[in-house]
């Protein structure tokens, strides 16, 4: 296991270790292999606090999950294929995959089928090393697979997914702007394919976390399809984005987060025009919600929208634990009605 990842499974490990070393000791995934893992459940019914919801937007529900692998935990992006599988990604240089289950109100009620492989470099081995694998984003494009990198900025695609733990990742993506001047810890957070229909239809969006232009504005690219080039997103009142997913009308919604000690954690989910998005533009949208440490929230990273027959959309959103006893890993859904 790499180094990094290690001591920050040791730390998180150290405060239990009387009462569960054993289930302190990560399992060792051999490359091209995955392993199933066992994820509890305990079902959030009420968000709770006082958060800003715009109309048309409604909590549904939640769950809080956990594990005895040690390897489970900081989700950074997460992906639907259908409307009960899913793929993310871990920060500690795992692929996640499993399905949602739901009760007979079609409530969330846990997941299954849970499986974690290690993201391989070019030669099918695991990377090692923290400043290798911090995975941040994803996008899916059939059977391969979009990650975006921080540390070491990239963004690679991944393939077969229908092999996932032998899936290899191909040379760097070109970018319109050097990677050089993004910030360390602030790369591309968020991936995702702009949907047929709209005029950058096909191409890669790539939306950085905290990399700042001149003019205070967040350094974002249109990759491939009939328009690239380089954008920007207006930050709003600190938060940083962190996810983003198109909605069926052609329109992104931003998942952003913003912490500090005088406020604590916040969540706020930001919809911009789909029009909008356009080589040297500067986007910003309207506000659909947002809360503070007093709702059922943490470091929410990752957001995907699955689209229901009426038109409405379920959003899901997941949060990175940072394997810390402090934090949890949530996963909480709401529904958005169609605009008019």
């Amino acid at each position: 296991m790499p180094e990094r990842k290690a001591r920050m499974l040791a730390s998180a490990c150290a405060i239990s270790v009387v009462t569960a070393l054993a289930s302190c000791t990560p399992a060792t995934i051999l490359p091209g292999d995955t392993l199933p893992i066992a994820v509890d459940s305990t079902v959030i019914a009420e968000l709770g606090g006082s958060p800003t919801i715009a109309p048309g937007l409604t909590f549904l529900g939640g769950l809080e999950l956990s594990s005895p692998e040690p390897l489970f935990g900081a989700f950074s992006s997460i992906r639907f294929r259908d409307d009960q599988a899913f793929l993310g990604v871990f920060d500690t240089g795992y692929w996640i995959e499993g399905r949602i289950l739901r009760d007979g109100e079609g409530h969330l009620s846990g997941v299954e089928a849970v499986r974690l492989a290690p993201l391989l470099d070019a030669s099918g081995q695991e990377s090692q090393g923290k400043f290798q694998v911090d995975a941040e984003s994803l996008a899916l494009d059939d059977d391969r697979a979009f990650v975006g990198f921080e540390q070491r900025h990239r963004v690679v695609a991944y393939a077969p997914l229908s092999d996932l733990g032998k899936a290899l990742p191909s040379a760097p993506l070109d970018f319109p702007f050097d990677l050089d001047i993004l910030h360390s810890n602030g790369g591309f957070e968020s991936l995702v394919i702009a949907p047929q229909g709209s005029a950058i239809a096909g191409a890669l969006v790539a939306i950085t976390e905290k990399s700042f232009d001149e003019n205070g504005n967040i350094y974002a690219a249109i990759v491939g399809g009939p328009l690239p080039g380089q954008f920007r997103v207006r930050p709003r009142d600190e938060f940083e984005i962190t996810d983003a997913t198109f909605l069926p009308d052609g329109d992104l919604l931003l998942l952003e987060r913003r912490f500090s000690i005088a406020t604590g954690v916040g969540m706020r989910l930001r919809r911009i025009e789909g029009e909008s998005i356009r080589p040297d533009a500067v986007v910003d949208g309207e506000i659909l919600f947002e809360a503070n440490y007093r709702s059922q929230i943490d470091n929410m990273e990752g957001l995907d929208a699955i689209p229901e027959p009426d038109g409405s959309v379920r959003l899901i959103v997941v949060s990175d634990d940072n394997h810390s006893i402090l934090q949890r890993t949530l996963m909480l859904e709401f529904r958005l009605q169609p605009q008019g």
